[in-house]
């Protein structure tokens, strides 16, 4: 069973994202989203810089998400076909709930930036942990429209960056589960020599 909340462990060892494609409602609710993103905010952060945001793009604000990513990408990509910018405008439009992950770090702490990009990271996992502890799954994407500036304005200013698209709902279809690193290839014990 994917997802078992029998225990925290259980839990973490059956975790299994959802494709934000096929998620479907109920979603969680405000009073939920705010549980889990009080959860998130729990997150390792080295000089408690909290060098993260979170924004919620609620249902109503879909459409222009889309908007802001397609203008951004035809902008980029004259050309582009009209099979691209339908799936940009899906993307916008996936699963019951989105929240919009920024890494927001401090440069001019003496923390290192990348430090606080793993605090980002750990920020959004803990959201993704958070969101199917409360009976939901969660999807991380990213593709073109993290990496874009414009899209990225559309939620903050550089020296921020979109961590990901964290799409939240209900299975539409069972979870099926991926294949995983065999534990000897990325696991190993040091001997203390160099490799």
């Amino acid at each position: 069973m994917l997802n078992d909340r029998s225990s925290p462990l259980s839990l973490l060892a059956t975790r299994r994202s959802g494709r934000p494609r096929d998620m479907v409602a109920p979603g969680p609710d405000d009073a939920a989203l705010s549980a889990i993103l009080d959860i998130a905010l729990r997150t390792p952060d080295h000089g408690k810089l909290a060098p993260w945001r979170f924004v919620i793009v609620g249902a109503e604000q879909r459409t222009a998400l889309a908007a802001v990513i397609t203008t951004a990408y035809r902008a980029e990509r004259p050309q582009a076909a009209r099979l691209e910018i339908e799936a940009l405008d899906s993307f916008a439009h996936q699963a019951p709930a989105l929240v919009v992950a920024l890494s927001s770090p401090r440069p001019e702490s003496h923390i290192p930036v990348w430090e606080q990009e793993l605090s980002a990271g750990a920020a959004c996992m803990n959201l993704i942990h958070a969101a199917h502890a409360s009976g939901y799954v969660a999807g991380w994407l990213t593709g073109w429209a993290a990496y874009s500036d414009t899209v990225r304005d559309a939620f903050g200013r550089a020296p921020e960056r979109i961590a990901g698209f964290i799409f939240i709902g209900s299975p539409g279809q069972p979870l099926e589960e991926r294949a995983r690193p065999p534990r000897d290839d990325r696991v190993s014990h040091w001997d203390g020599k160099h490799p």
